[in-house]
């Protein structure tokens, strides 16, 4: 595919030379796949520019043909969605903008003042927030602690249960350091207990094989623009037979349906869907599942987590250099959190870019309660996040240019 050719550098010794440039731009290494996932196949590119030429018009609102041909689009991509994930009805997956929103849906939408609620401390804010804004309202709110290696037992999670407990909301995966959670495990408590169930799947949907009827899920949060290949303002969320019952919608409006009815429709997926959709994004949403199909998850995967050993086993060596989370490729997703002695992560992050063009992301990823789990509040980490079109020479050329970094800053310092 022509978007494997994306940046080549070759290492020299300790040289780092660029191969060449385009578009008047030199090429770059980009490892911030974590925060949204670049750059995506052709195959979601063309999706969004064919729907641009070819169709372009509102879903639902109208009856003629390129109407319909909109539906379809969001029809289509419903289906993908509900393929990929293990959903039996296709109709329980609504469109959002992205995994905040679903989230948010989820937690504004379901929980009431004295309902007790349980969450891990690897939690991104997309959970936090929502959940500490609930918590004012009234809502009683426990954090599961993690290991120093942002790892979640189970049986901590059990232990918090209470007789009005209503929900568990858990990421699947660290955006910090790429933590894999026991979701399958915690879903099996849930269910026995009657608990609604909610996964924060924005870093591994496309990338983790997840069904829904195996693990247990109730509701399960996920972002397009990541490890799906589709565009920025898409995601979802699915939820489990009866919940439309129980979560309220966060916004209201036209749907297209019920047009004589100033109520909000009751059903899926028009009861959480007000407004005009991003049906060009959902459309290339739907190729970029479709990519991934084509591809097979499986092999995405082997491939990620061969080049997170290669980054992990490269970083592990430079004394100068700690990793954070559990550093083993076979148990998280391609996130690799570091920071080099005597230096800010804004630092590292800093000269990467701007003397070897690549790109990271420093700080606390937006994830305060992860790093205060790992231990790294309130500096944060360099994350190199990887992806599928990545290649072996790009990861050899990180590791040097963090030694080449390193050496620097002993040569200062000397």
């Amino acid at each position: 595919m022509s978007v494997q050719g994306y940046i080549r550098y070759t290492v020299e010794g300790q040289g780092l030379h660029k191969e060449r440039k385009i578009y008047g731009m030199d090429r770059i290494i980009y490892m911030d796949n974590a925060a949204t996932s670049w750059p995506k196949p052709d195959e979601t590119i063309t999706a969004m520019v064919e729907y641009t030429r070819s169709v372009g018009a509102n879903p639902g609102r109208s009856g003629h043909r390129l109407s319909v041909d909109a539906g379809r689009a969001l029809l289509d991509t419903r289906e993908s969605v509900a393929g990929l994930f293990g959903v039996p009805n296709l109709l329980r997956v609504i469109f959002t903008k992205n995994a905040t929103e679903a989230l948010n849906i989820a937690i504004r939408g379901l929980l009431k003042p004295g309902d007790h609620v349980i969450t891990s401390g690897m939690e991104h804010n997309s959970v936090m927030r929502p959940l500490r804004g609930m918590e004012k309202q009234g809502v009683d709110l426990s954090i599961t602690p993690c290991s120093p290696a942002g790892e979640l037992d189970p049986d901590d999670v059990k232990r918090q249960i209470r007789k009005n407990t209503k929900a568990i909301f858990l990421t699947h995966a660290s955006n910090v350091t790429g933590t894999l959670m026991p979701v399958s495990e915690v879903g099996r408590i849930a269910r026995e207990r009657g608990i609604v169930f909610c996964v924060d799947a924005a870093q591994t949907a496309g990338v983790i094989p997840i069904d829904v009827e195996v693990m247990s899920i109730d509701l399960l949060a996920f972002t397009g623009h990541k490890s799906l290949f589709g565009p920025q303002g898409t995601g979802g969320l699915y939820l489990a037979d009866g919940l439309e019952q129980k979560i309220e919608p966060i916004m209201a409006g036209g749907t297209g349906s019920r047009s004589e009815s100033e109520e909000q429709p009751a059903f899926l997926p028009d009861r959480y869907e007000s407004g005009t959709p991003n049906t060009i994004g959902i459309a290339g949403l739907g190729a970029g599942i479709r990519f991934i199909r084509s591809v097979g998850i499986e092999t995405i995967r082997d491939k990620e987590r061969a080049l997170t050993a290669m980054l992990i086993e490269g970083l592990r060596s430079m004394p100068e250099v700690t990793l954070y989370g559990c550093a083993d490729a076979a148990r998280q997703t391609a996130v690799v959190s570091f920071t080099v002695a005597g230096m800010s992560p804004a630092e590292v992050a800093m000269i990467l870019d701007e003397e070897f063009s690549i790109m990271s992301r420093p700080g606390l990823q937006c994830a305060p309660a992860a790093h205060r789990t790992i231990g790294t509040f309130s500096a944060g980490t360099v994350r190199l996040s990887l992806g599928y079109f990545l290649e072996e020479d790009e990861i050899r050329t990180a590791l040097a240019a963090v030694d080449r970094i390193i050496h620097t800053k002993r040569e200062t310092t000397s």
